[in-house]
């Protein structure tokens, strides 16, 4: 019996013991949950927009607000001090929605302005180029998007003329930064402008610096999901079809004019605009090349031999 009792209270004892360490446990969870939770309650004034501001706004008391925000998560470079943003000359760099933290990498520094190299990333440059309406698409190429520069341009060597000419991609996935003198992002309407600024590496500008003065340039607007697709494909003439492959006939104007047969001047290969030949018949005649040597074949009238 009494080696019993001291099993049972043995026992006892550890279930004891392991219910004081459970409490403990669930006792020191729940102090530290409050004490977080003390400490995100504790509220700072932060600087925030009053209402929507554009890149280039003034940032003025009517602007600018503050509100409460939670202390443990103040984002880095939030004013806390009204009197440092209102009254020295700072303008909005980026736009701002209302209740949206002012932070100093949005606005500019002391009697700053709103100029595009504030926003250029370091390495980064920013370079105009000429568009038009068609150019850049139509209008809908705005501060914001993302565009491919295409350039078409005269191609050059032996037995090249003046049609033939190619397209290629200069510089792909780049941003646009201003059309004109407008640089804010958040406007959506078409604007049709004379010039495209876009934000490119030093390589590429002195690129675009190039083909501004060897081509044409156009702005192919892109999805900006698609960042990673590539289009660097050279499109010539020759791929809008329907060059050296087709031979027309004309009949002649009278019986004594000889027809003309329209044949490619240097062969299917050579790549020259048509040019057309007597036939040595007077009557209808065809021409077929084969490889650069055109023969000539003339077309009997239906019902003659």
């Amino acid at each position: 019996m009494p080696r019993r009792n001291l099993i049972i209270a043995a026992v006892a004892i550890a279930f004891g013991l392991l219910a004081v360490l459970i409490a403990n446990s669930w006792f020191s969870g729940v102090e530290v949950k409050q004490e977080r939770q003390a400490r995100q309650q504790q509220l700072v004034r932060v600087a925030v927009a009053n209402q929507n501001l554009g890149f280039g706004a003034q940032l003025t008391p009517e602007a600018v607000k503050l509100a409460n925000w939670p202390a443990d998560s103040v984002p880095a470079g939030a004013f806390t001090d009204l009197s440092k943003l209102v009254g020295n000359g700072r303008v909005v760099l980026r736009p701002l929605v209302p209740g949206e933290p002012i932070l100093a990498s949005k606005v500019s520094g002391l009697n700053g302005r709103a100029t595009i190299s504030a926003n250029l990333p370091e390495g980064f440059r920013a370079i105009a180029v000429p568009i038009n309406e068609v150019a850049g698409v139509g209008g809908f190429a705005l501060p914001g998007d993302v565009v491919d520069v295409l350039v078409t341009r005269q191609i050059g060597g032996e037995g090249a003329n003046g049609q033939d000419k190619m397209t290629t991609v200069v510089v792909e996935n780049v941003q646009v930064l201003a059309i004109d003198q407008l640089a804010d992002d958040s406007k959506t309407e078409p604007k049709v402008g004379k010039t495209a600024t876009l934000q490119v590496t030093p390589v590429d500008a002195q690129k675009l610096a190039l083909a501004t003065q060897v081509g044409t340039l156009s702005l192919s607007l892109r999805n900006v999901q698609s960042q990673f697709e590539t289009a660097r494909t050279v499109v010539t003439t020759a791929d809008l079809g329907g060059r050296g492959r087709a031979v027309g006939v004309r009949r002649a104007a009278s019986p004594s004019a000889p027809a003309m047969a329209l044949v490619p001047a240097g062969g299917a290969r050579g790549g020259r605009v048509p040019a057309l030949i007597p036939t040595t018949t007077g009557g209808p005649a065809m021409t077929i090349i084969r490889g650069t040597e055109p023969t000539q074949y003339e077309v009997k009238r239906y019902g003659t031999r």
